[in-house]
């Protein structure tokens, strides 16, 4: 699961095993360590919600999914599900999930696990 971060913007991509998992469990996690310190990242289902939502506590930060919405998500060619967040005093927090694709150029990265690039031309 990789978490990109920039402003108030939160977007995670995640691997065919990892839609997977999360597709059979409801939750998934990450872990970036800091010395004696670390960053956690979670996705999770959650009950009685209708959007996706995010919370920071602690070291971790959630983003949930309402359970109908990963369900469809997860058993679909759908790419992304997206969510601007209202936070207060007129500020936003744009949170996006999304399947991982294959970067058409190269890298160093291990993209085994990642999705068909829709935008690679065979």
């Amino acid at each position: 699961m990789k978490l990109r971060i920039k402003g108030n913007s939160i977007r995670i991509r995640l691997t065919k095993s990892e839609v997977d998992y999360f597709g059979s469990t409801g939750y998934l996690e990450e872990k970036t360590e800091f010395g004696n310190s670390e960053l956690v990242y979670a996705l999770q289902t959650k009950a009685n919600i209708s959007e996706i939502s995010a919370n920071f506590e602690g070291k971790t930060i959630t983003v949930s999914i309402p359970e109908n919405l990963k369900k469809e998500w997860v058993e679909s060619d759908r790419i992304g599900i997206e969510n601007k967040l209202d936070i207060g005093m007129g500020k936003q927090l744009f949170l996006l999930i999304e399947k991982d694709f294959v970067c058409l150029d190269n890298t160093l990265e291990d993209q085994s696990d990642n999705y068909p690039n829709p935008n690679a031309v065979c």
